[in-house]
């Protein structure tokens, strides 16, 4: 196909789209399963303890139901087989307030939910863990070795030296990530194999975890995710209800389906943990950066760990002679911290961006000058070259096509009517990485009429995977688009990366690319002929009489990939109104403009930075976890007190790409957008705030009372 004829790189609508605005796209709990149970989980009500006793026989004899499973009557499972935050009904301990106890299976919901509340439980408690400033100051070294400290040069004596510095803790709270979609399954027993239906940000890994558990081989595992209601990370580690949705089937002997309420979600799959961040800045009276420290505190569950790498962005964004990173953790009653959208990035980069732009202002210089003039020419974590980076031309084009020229220097200078207005900017990254995937195509021709099914097991999380792939196979097979069917989210089908960390679309789709390659490559000598121009596959299928073929492929990353650092850059400009008389922020204009390689589709590329922005918009301005101190449990447990932000909530959105092609990290050029569009978007709010109204608010969210 002529190159003008692509459709890659065009603004493509998801060709699932229709499936899903009619409902016909099955989630977790929408497969038709026949003689289908019921299952409600019921949980601890204290932080800390042990079950003294459980009575459980007024469930049992409540109408439909058909089994009350606890610790005293669960089989035994692994407790170390892959699935996150213990809750597994193998032991009378509580460690979080939340933890799954038991669950009711029965007939109908109803019938399951009223048998729940009938359980009568007695505790043995102990003081719990739960009031993390009191505990930080007893934060020690993480077992994980990757989080030893990190030190280059001396940035302690050179930040005793230094003429200029900003030295300020930043405080982020502890957010949920609250999907569309609740995490649900439905568990079929078939003898010894069992199929779940369940959303999974990592198919194969879900897989892996549920066999592992459940104590059975993995091929007798299926996992059947082929759309979910978004995820951002809480999908990616699998959770005790998917393994206690299988025991269940099992218990009844028959299939069952178990979905999470909005209530439950907050105790049940993890959340992003709550940070103190102490930063650290030195400089010369020019700007250039001497030293930079970046020192974590936070907290983890009370048998497991997780800490979210905070420090990476001061790794890596600055030009710096002088470097430390450290982290302290504390053990808590709380359920284990995990992954959340942009993962210790998007918290560490609000305290790194908001420490330049405090550093900026006491130099008198403006923001965009000192992160240009300390712009690194290679990695300075490692010493690697750059396989490309775009943060300059992020910050030059943004400045232009945000009107930065305009934005006053001094705070409190730009009023209008009852409204201060600000403008703030912040720089943000995430890693680049292609990750071992394979893939299968299958072509089929009627006549002249040439169909292909590209098959593997990768998630979408519905951001457009179903739809960037068939653009991938469009163009490498010379088919139009609507000839490409493809099918995802099933562990039978070849095995695949996860939808995490921003890999999804460089590992499928160089996936895909080098499966078609390969069957075009393969029916050329299947022809025996040669040719002066090289035929797509389509037209093989026609000249050759050939009426199926398949092939598949095992793609990973190019051999030199880890010989270069690989990372998405982007700039953050934000707009906001502050309301003189009640401290109300508003952000009434927002700019993203990224570096992310290859654009495999402009539509659903701008959709995944906007949705990422507006997310960095609500950590800055309204998401905020509260545990009550005296239980241990959440205070905020619905959208009606957990707000994430809605349409009236965010103004003007635009985003830009930067025309890059990167074909180090991967062969196809692509990079991942998924995580950097909330990198960096909290802190140009917060510095844009700064800038109306001269207060410099360093703990999330912004809310009014901290601004009046």
């Amino acid at each position: 196909m002529q190159e003008k004829n692509k459709v890659t790189g065009t603004p493509v609508s998801r060709i699932d789209g229709i499936l899903k605005v009619t409902g016909k796209a099955a989630y977790a709990t929408d497969y038709p399963v026949k003689n289908i149970a019921y299952a409600v989980l019921f949980k601890s009500t204290i932080a800390a303890g042990t079950i003294r006793s459980i009575d459980t026989g007024p469930a049992e004899k409540s109408p439909g139901v058909l089994a009350v499973i606890t610790h005293k009557n669960a089989p035994k499972l692994k407790t170390d087989g892959g699935i996150r935050g213990g809750a597994l009904l193998q032991s009378p301990k509580i460690e979080f307030h939340g933890q799954h106890i038991g669950l009711v299976v029965a007939e109908t919901y109803e019938q399951a939910r009223h048998a729940a509340r009938l359980v009568k439980v007695e505790y043995d408690k102990s003081e719990a863990k739960v009031d993390f400033e009191k505990l930080s100051k007893e934060a020690v070294l993480p077992e994980d070795k990757e989080k030893a400290d990190a030190k280059r040069g001396d940035a302690k004596a050179a930040l005793q030296n230094a003429e200029f510095k900003v030295e300020a803790v930043y405080g982020t709270p502890i957010e949920h990530h609250h999907p569309l979609e609740p995490h649900s399954t439905i568990a079929e027993w078939q003898g010894e194999k069992v199929i779940l239906y369940n959303s999974s940000q990592i198919v194969n890994g879900a897989q892996n975890a549920a066999a592992a558990t459940l104590n059975i081989k993995t091929e007798n595992v299926r996992i059947v995710s082929p759309y979910i209601g978004g995820g951002f990370g809480s999908k990616g580690g699998q959770w005790a209800n998917l393994v206690l949705t299988a025991v269940a089937a099992k218990v009844v002997n028959r299939p069952v389906k178990l979905a999470l309420t909005r209530q439950q979600m907050v105790n049940s799959v993890g959340l992003r943990q709550q940070n103190h961040q102490k930063v650290s800045l030195a400089a010369t009276k020019d700007g250039k950066l001497t030293a930079l420290a970046h020192e974590t505190t936070t907290h983890c569950a009370i048998e497991n760990e997780f800490v979210e790498p905070c420090g990476d962005c001061s790794k890596i964004m600055y030009e710096v002679p002088n470097s430390l990173i450290t982290y302290r953790v504390v053990p808590m009653n709380l359920i284990l911290p995990t992954y959340t959208r942009g993962p210790g990035k998007s918290t560490g980069s609000f305290a790194l961006e908001s420490a330049v732009d405090e550093l900026a202002y006491q130099l008198k210089m403006d923001p965009i000058e000192l992160r240009l003039k300390n712009e690194p020419t290679r990695d300075p974590s490692n010493g690697k070259p750059w396989s490309s980076r775009t943060t300059v031309q992020c910050l030059q084009e943004g400045a232009k096509a945000f009107g930065w020229e305009k934005r006053k220097a001094e705070p409190r200078q730009n009023q209008q009517g009852n409204f201060l207005m600000g403008h703030g900017v912040a720089c943000g990254t995430y890693p680049a990485h292609q990750r071992p995937s394979s893939a299968r195509v299958s072509l089929n021709r009627k006549g002249n009429a040439i169909t292909a099914r590209v098959e593997l097991a990768a998630a979408d999380l519905g951001t457009g995977t179903h739809t960037i792939l068939a653009q991938t196979a469009a163009d490498a097979l010379g088919l139009p688009l609507n000839q490409i069917t493809v099918k995802l989210g099933d562990s039978d089908l070849p095995p695949a990366a996860g939808s995490v960390g921003s890999v999804g679309a460089s590992s499928y789709a160089n996936a895909v690319h080098d499966v078609c390659v390969k069957l075009t490559d393969e029916l050329i000598a299947k022809s025996g002929k040669q040719f002066f121009v090289r035929p797509t596959a389509a037209q093989l299928m026609v000249s050759e009489n050939v009426a199926d073929y398949q092939t598949r492929v095992d793609a990973k990353p190019p051999a030199n990939a880890d010989q270069y650092s690989s990372h998405s850059f982007n700039a953050n400009f934000a707009e906001v109104r502050v309301d003189i008389a009640t401290g109300m922020v508003r952000v009434t204009r927002f700019l993203a403009v990224t570096g992310a390689g290859k654009i495999l589709n402009p539509k659903t590329a701008r959709s995944q930075i906007i949705g990422g922005n507006v997310w960095g918009i609500g950590m800055a301005l309204t998401e905020e976890s509260v545990v009550d101190p005296r239980w241990g449990n959440f205070v905020t447990r619905s959208f009606g007190d957990y707000h994430v932000p809605a349409n009236l909530d965010i103004g003007a959105m635009e985003a830009i790409f930067i025309r890059e092609d990167d074909r180090v990290s991967n062969a196809l050029g692509v990079k991942g957008i998924g995580e950097v569009g909330i990198v960096g978007v909290a802190a140009a709010v917060a510095n844009a705030v700064f800038n109306a109204t001269g207060k410099r608010i360093r703990e999330l969210p912004i809310t009014p009372d901290k601004l009046l």
